[in-house]
């Protein structure tokens, strides 16, 4: 299937000689962040193309993660929980009002849903995710939480 999928992504994304890019370039986002909570994985792509698959964890009951298409709406390299009892919040990427994209060092529970709503990562793919958000600008990139 990813094979499919990428060849796919070629033929769509390669312009013919001489043909303009931006209709395509115009209608997808330089870095998207696409969360399987039924999967409990991101996928990141980066200009069309899979980079990156990692565990995570999204909302236990009786908790939530928002679903949807989301642009990042705030950066924090350091951030710690007001609400949470200050837990840490590494490389955290707010996408919808206090709900980010950030690392934890609780990785065991990755894979399976453990947080009040947030998107979990270990803290390395967080720092990548984030470091690849800030390159390529919070306008060019989406995170997206499906089931």
């Amino acid at each position: 299937m990813r094979k499919i999928f990428r060849m796919l992504a070629v033929a769509f994304t390669l312009p013919a000689a001489g043909a303009a890019t931006s209709a395509v370039t115009s209608a997808r986002a330089d870095v998207l962040a696409q969360i399987s909570i039924s999967q409990q994985t991101m996928t990141v792509y980066v200009d069309g193309f899979p980079r990156y698959t990692w565990p995570v964890s999204t909302a236990r009951a009786p908790y939530a993660t928002p679903r949807g298409s989301f642009r990042p709406q705030r950066l924090e390299r350091s951030w710690y929980s007001r609400v949470y009892n200050n837990a840490p919040m590494p490389y955290a990427i707010f996408f919808h009002y206090g709900f980010a994209v950030h690392g934890t060092n609780q990785t065991r529970a990755l894979g399976r849903p453990a947080s009040h709503g947030c998107v979990r990562l270990p803290t390395s793919a967080a720092r990548e995710l984030f470091t690849l958000v800030k390159q390529h600008g919070m306008s060019n990139s989406r995170i997206v939480v499906g089931i």
